[in-house]
Parts: structure tokens; sequence; C-alpha cells
């Protein structure tokens, strides 16, 4: 029962993620980070099965680092959403990976971006997203709440609404989540929301 979300505020974006490694009726670990860190400005939350979600995860963000080190200048937002369309699309026709992203980055020109990416390869800017069967609790929560300027305590505020609704409504719920900011210093972990311990 997966759950990713993400959000753009006024100088940053942000993305939530369960921690739950899922198999049928077991849960095999509770601490699974499933925001990656593409680069210095860049956040890829995946939902997905587990190994499309790994694989496809590592490739982009070897990749990412190969286009930097070849070229001296780092892809910006857009242009990494545009690469993951362009070979989740790819793979669509041959071996298709079961993955949905929420990218969220920052750059200087144009500040913080969100992208929907889904497993067939729809791509969207976006000012909120999310993925996964928190998805019907979490849209309905940023619906009523979210606005463009929101600050970062409000955004945060926002989450913990999200969370405790899709912990409230879903059946089986994800436990822990963890929140990844980006804004003008950088990618980095904000912190987790914890109801058991590993």
């Amino acid at each position: 029962m997966e759950c990713v979300f993400g959000m753009v505020g006024k100088g940053f974006a942000l993305v939530v993620a369960d921690s739950s490694a899922v198999n049928s009726i077991l849960v095999h670990k509770s601490n699974e980070d499933k925001i990656m860190v593409l680069d210095s400005h860049k956040l890829m939350g995946a939902s997905g099965e587990a190994g499309d979600r790994a694989q496809f995860t590592e490739y982009v963000q070897k990749n990412v680092a190969l286009y930097h080190y070849r070229n001296g200048i780092p892809l910006t937002t857009k242009a990494a959403a545009n690469f993951m369309r362009g070979e989740l699309a790819t793979a669509l026709r041959k071996n298709p990976y079961m993955v949905n992203i929420v990218l969220a980055g920052y750059d200087k020109e144009t500040g913080p971006s969100l992208y929907y990416i889904d497993y067939i390869a729809t791509l969207h800017k976006v000012d909120k997203a999310t993925f996964g069967y928190g998805s019907y609790f979490a849209l309905s929560m940023m619906d009523r709440h979210y606005h463009p300027d929101m600050t970062v305590d409000e955004a945060i505020k926002l989450d913990d609404q999200c969370i405790e609704e899709i912990r409230s409504r879903l059946v089986v719920a994800p436990q822990n989540f963890i929140i990844k900011i980006v804004d003008q210093d950088g990618a980095r972990e904000h912190s987790w929301r914890r109801t058991t311990k590993d």
C-alpha cells in the first residue's frame, strides 16, 4: 500500500514517501527510503514494484551524474523529467518498468518545480502530485488546504495532515514516512514520521 506525494511551495519543493517494503501480506521492512537524491538539487520519489523501482531510480541517478560528468553542467529539473519520460516510453514497448515518479527540483533560473511521471510515460508539471492508495486521501487534503505560496512550516503541517488521514482511513496503511525537501540550499532529508521502529 505505497504512497508517495509532493508539493511546491514558496521557494522550495518537497516529497513525502512511505517507507514500507511490502510483498503480498508481508511487511519485509519499514525503513525503506523511496526518495532518491538525484543530484544536489533534485529529489525523485518513486512507487511501484520493488525491483523496477530500485533498477529504474538507480539507472536515472547514474545517467544524470554521467551527463553532468560529460558536459560539465547539471541537467535542469525539466530536462531530467523529460529524460525519465523518454526512458519509460522506450521501455513501455519492450519491458516496461512498473514505477511512478514524483520529481522535485530547484533550478536557479526557474525556482522550484514538481513533475508527475507515471509508468506509462505520462509527464506533467504540477504544483502537487501523489501516487498510491494513499492518494485518495492526500489529494483531497491538498485540494482543500494547498496554496502556491506555502511556507515550509505550512507545507510540513499539510504533510502531517495527509499522513494522519492516510493512517486513519486506509485499511492497510503504511506506518512510517520520510520527508525530503529541495530549495536553493540543495536537496536534503527533513524528517521522519514514525509509528514503528526497526
